[in-house]
């Protein structure tokens, strides 16, 4: 019995009226997915004991990392210094160009002769993975830490550009209207009626920016980009597997460290 102004709860629908019920185009759709899951499994060549035995390769493989080992810790050190100074620079000048692609590609304030441009150059640079434009700088520049600098500065444009374009499609026009009324122009527009409303953001995505850029530094070094990933891909031709497990941990402990260095930044700006 129900107390005096308290609605009762609704009563779900009886007989076979079902919520969530899946369509016959979900299913099938499921089913497919399903199948090419399992087609896939025999073109790849996946087994039991292929996996078993790759289960104690691995063990063995891990028997031979510990305990780690800090005997070239030079090495260690300058690869990570390296990596370092790749993944800031590339940030800083990465978010630089950022800025006017994004400004260019938003919608609600040019005109589409000016945001199609903009939001290709974007998409191109989303398109391939960091290694791959890596690999593509080495051959124009060479082997070293330039090659990982402009691969980054890619990708920071691909996924910062990105963002912060969607970000100034999302803010108040009002305040750009007031602005624009006092006969102010476009750059005015744009520090005084654009970047107070999305400030706290950009910090937010150059901290993560900054944050990915320094383990990226590690997978462009593998294929010859500078830095620590360098270290870790001659230790593994070497067989040092302890020192390998030691740049591992190295990795991990700056990954963190970063991670708390951007959690502070952005309690700096209230992000």
């Amino acid at each position: 019995m129900s107390q005096p102004g308290v609605q009762p709860f609704p009563r779900l629908p009886s007989g076979d009226a079902r919520p969530f019920r899946a369509s016959w185009q979900a299913r099938l759709l499921a089913l497919l997915v399903a199948a090419y899951a399992f087609y896939a499994l025999g073109q790849l060549d996946f087994s039991h004991e292929r996996f078993i035995r790759g289960l104690d390769n691995g063990a063995r493989f891990l028997a031979r990392m510990f305990p780690p080992s800090y005997k070239n810790w030079d090495q260690l050190l300058t690869g990570f210094v390296e990596s370092m100074e790749i993944a800031v620079l590339a940030t800083f000048f990465g978010v630089l160009l950022s800025l006017p692609i994004a400004v260019l590609g938003a919608r609600n304030l040019m005109p589409g002769w000016a945001t199609w441009p903009a939001r290709l150059i974007v998409t191109l640079c989303r398109a391939f993975n960091p290694v791959i434009v890596a690999i593509v700088f080495i051959k124009a520049v060479g082997f070293g830490a330039l090659a990982g600098v402009l691969a980054l500065i890619v990708a920071s444009v691909g996924f910062v550009g990105k963002l912060f374009m969607e970000a100034i499609e999302e803010i108040s026009m009002k305040q750009i209207e007031a602005v624009r009324a006092t006969g102010a122009p476009f750059m005015s527009v744009v520090a005084y009626g654009v970047l107070p409303q999305v400030i706290a953001r950009l910090v937010g995505f150059c901290t993560y920016q900054l944050d990915a850029n320094l383990r990226n530094s590690t997978m462009v070094g593998i294929v010859g980009a500078g830095g620590i990933g360098g270290v870790l891909f001659a230790a593994f031709q070497r067989f040092e597997y302890d020192f390998v497990l030691a740049i591992l941990i190295t990795i991990i402990a700056v990954v963190l460290l970063g991670e708390l260095a951007s959690n502070y930044v952005k309690r700096i700006f209230h992000v």
